[in-house]
Formats: C-alpha cells, sequence, structure tokens
C-alpha cells in the first residue's frame, strides 16, 4: 500500500501481524499470451455479506489500511484443458503487487464461446504454503464484439471528480454502505446484461484449466478508483447481475492526481491500448460517461484503431462541451465510429444495428428493457 495511506501514520495498524494472503484479481488471455496480477497483504479477507455501518466501515478501512508485503515469492499454476499443468513465478513489488505476463506456447486455443479458466496461486505464510484460486477470462473465437466499460459514474455513482464536496460525499458512502446498497445509474444493469448475453459469476472452487461459463460478449473494466476497491467493486456488480470482467485501477494516495483529472484520462487510454493489443482479433464498443474527458480518450483510441472501434457510448452527466469534446466528437464521426449521446440507457434499436450489436435477441431486448427503466424513473 503507498505510504500515504500507511496504518502506522494514521495511528490505526490494522492486522500488522496477520497471515500473509493473495488477492488475485481478473486476468485475461488470448491464444499466445495470458496477464494477471495479484497483491500480497496481511489483512483479513473482505466480507461485504453482513450489512450495518460499523461493519461496513471496519470492511472497508480494513481494505485501505492493509498491510503490503513486497520481496514475496508468488507461482501462478495455470494448465490448458486435459493438460499437465505449469508453474510460473514472480516476487511482489514494494507495494506487494506481482504481475504475470506470459507468453503461451501452442495449443492455447481459444474455445468458441467466451469462458473464465481457472488458474492456481501460491505462496508460503507462517501457517505453511498456501494457495487461492484466481480467475482468467478467455474471449470466444466467436465472440466477434467485446465491450470494454468505465465504471465511475457509467455503472455507480461516485463524484470522483465532481469536487472536494462530492468526492468527501462519495468516501462516505465507500465506508458506510455496502455494495448493494449503493446507488447504480438507471437502467445500466438492463443495458448491460442485455449486450452481453447474461450475466456470469465465476465459482472458486476448481482446479487449473477448468472452465467456467462468462457473458457471451467478453467484458473489461477501467476505473479510477483504487485497487483496494476491486472485491467492493466485483460485490457491487455480482449484486446488479452485470457482467464481470477484468477490471483496470490505479494505485492512488491522496494527492493532487487523485483529487484531480489530469491522470484519469492516461490511465483509461493505456488501459484500453493494452486490452485492444492482446485481443486483435475483436472489434470492441467503448462505454463511458463525460464526467472524467471519456469522450476525448475514446476519440484517441478511434483515431489510432479505426475500424476496430464498433461504436461509443457516452452517458451525459456534465454541463455543456468543451472545445475539446466537440473537437472529439468531430473525429470520432470523422472515423466512421457509431457515436450515441444521451442522458439515460435508452437505445433505440436502430442504433444498436449500426453498432453491431442488435443482431440477436439478448442485445434487441435492450430497448424495451431501457426504456421501461427510463419510464419508471
Amino acid at each position: 500500500m503507498n505510504a500515504r495511506f500507511s496504518p502506522l501514520a494514521l495511528g490505526m495498524p490494522l492486522f500488522p501481524r496477520a497471515p500473509i494472503r493473495i488477492q488475485p484479481y481478473f486476468g485475461h488471455r488470448s491464444d499466445n499470451r495470458l496477464v494477471l496480477s495479484a497483491r500480497a497483504l496481511r489483512s483479513a479477507k473482505p466480507q461485504f455479506e453482513t450489512s450495518g455501518r460499523l461493519r461496513a466501515t471496519h470492511t472497508m478501512l480494513a481494505q485501505f489500511l492493509s498491510h503490503e508485503v513486497r520481496d514475496l515469492e508468488v507461482a501462478l499454476e495455470i494448465a490448458r484443458p486435459d493438460s499437465a499443468p505449469e508453474r510460473h513465478s514472480a516476487v511482489t513489488g514494494k507495494e506487494g503487487f506481482v504481475h504475470f505476463d506470459i507468453p503461451l506456447s501452442e495449443g492455447w486455443q481459444l474455445p468458441e464461446r467466451t469462458v473464465w479458466e481457472t488458474v492456481r496461486l501460491h505462496w508460503r505464510n507462517i501457517h505453511g504454503e498456501q494457495e487461492v484460486t484466481g480467475h482468467v477470462l478467455v474471449p470466444g473465437s466467436e465472440a466477434g464484439i467485446g465491450v470494454i466499460s468505465d465504471i465511475d459514474d457509467t455503472i455507480i455513482e461516485t463524484g470522483i471528480t465532481g469536487g472536494v464536496r462530492s468526492l468527501m460525499r462519495n468516501w462516505r458512502r465507500v465506508l458506510q454502505q455496502m455494495p448493494e446498497e449503493r446507488i447504480a445509474v438507471p437502467g445500466a444493469d438492463m443495458f448491460y446484461r442485455a449486450i452481453g448475453g447474461g450475466w456470469d459469476a465465476p465459482e472458486d472452487l476448481a482446479a487449473p484449466g477448468d472452465r467456467l461459463p462468462a457473458s457471451k460478449r467478453p467484458f473489461f473494466y477501467v476505473s479510477s478508483s483504487p485497487w483496494n476497491l476491486f472485491s467492493y467493486l466485483v460485490a457491487f456488480k455480482r449484486t446488479r447481475g452485470l457482467p464481470l470482467g477484468p477490471i483496470h485501477l490505479r494505485d492512488w494516495g491522496l494527492n493532487r492526481t487523485t483529487f484531480g483529472s489530469g491522470g484519469h484520462g492516461q490511465h483509461k487510454l493505456d488501459a484500453i491500448r493494452g486490452i485492444l493489443e492482446h485481443h486483435p482479433s475483436l472489434r470492441f464498443v467503448l462505454i463511458g460517461d463525460d464526467s472524467q474527458g471519456d469522450l476525448v480518450a475514446f476519440a484517441e483510441i478511434a483515431k489510432e484503431f479505426g475500424n476496430r472501434i464498433a461504436a461509443i457510448f457516452i452517458r451525459r452527466v456534465g454541463a455543456d462541451f468543451t472545445a475539446e469534446e466537440i473537437s472529439a466528437k468531430a473525429l470520432i464521426r470523422d472515423r466512421g465510429v457509431t457515436l450515441w449521446l444521451g442522458d439515460s440507457f435508452a437505445i433505440e434499436e436502430a442504433f444498436l444495428e449500426s453498432a453491431g450489436l442488435g443482431h440477436d435477441s439478448d442485445a434487441a431486448s435492450v430497448v424495451e428493457a431501457t426504456q421501461a427503466a427510463t419510464d419508471d424513473d
């Protein structure tokens, strides 16, 4: 954890001698490369099943006041279906992170339908050998289109860049509300389930190489929130039935970059570029909002990747377009990318057809579903 969040600096040494645990984050792979990150921590495993303000506050404080463990050797065990497992080792850095970027040999073919593949992480603590299950998203060879979505103020209200008051209000929500109590953007759950073709819930009890169901279209998420909120955001998506997928978060502290918007755009650009380069056979739909520069960032991606971008959805939450955003809109349209701008997820069928999302019953149902959600509001 960054020193700016140090428990000792705050006078709150939570779990200083707790056994080391590994928090795996969702990974993803193609037919020739697998990436997955994890973090070594001295903290209790987050439990979001119980409600109540005191319990919620204690659970979230534990996520931010954890002790990261550096120089710990971690082994990642992976396996192709019906093959012997193989191990790859790496060592945690000063913030406790360990990153695996593994070239894959021949034989790691893509399944026809998008799936989760299970992996296993191994390490040692005071109790001896330990292991935990991790999950790797594998886009199917027939997926065609993937989805890259923002999180903050696109599917969950945060106020991250809405000024100091909005930021502090959001932190009170994080510390005092369980994921099921957080406010979702109206219509987001129905819209995402419709374009994703269903939702999924990876299981912890599986052997390396096992395959578990995933949403029909592969989902990836980018967010300016810190890695400490990974389990919180996953729990939120589960409660809303949103498609799960790898989440690209940030390591940040209480500084100008955190409170401002300068670092948000670059973080998202780097994450989106990485996803597109990792999965060259997929075209992508980009979904975001206009509170953190998503329109400008997405325009840059459309400029770089051209017809790899099937459509761009921007939820309007801010004021009038800036000059930079007006230029971004023109650039997106000049590149022939379908652009949707609106203050709700009530999308017309004709637009979905033009975006390549209206050819099946799952996507077509978004029209009726989101219209109903908007009418109810």
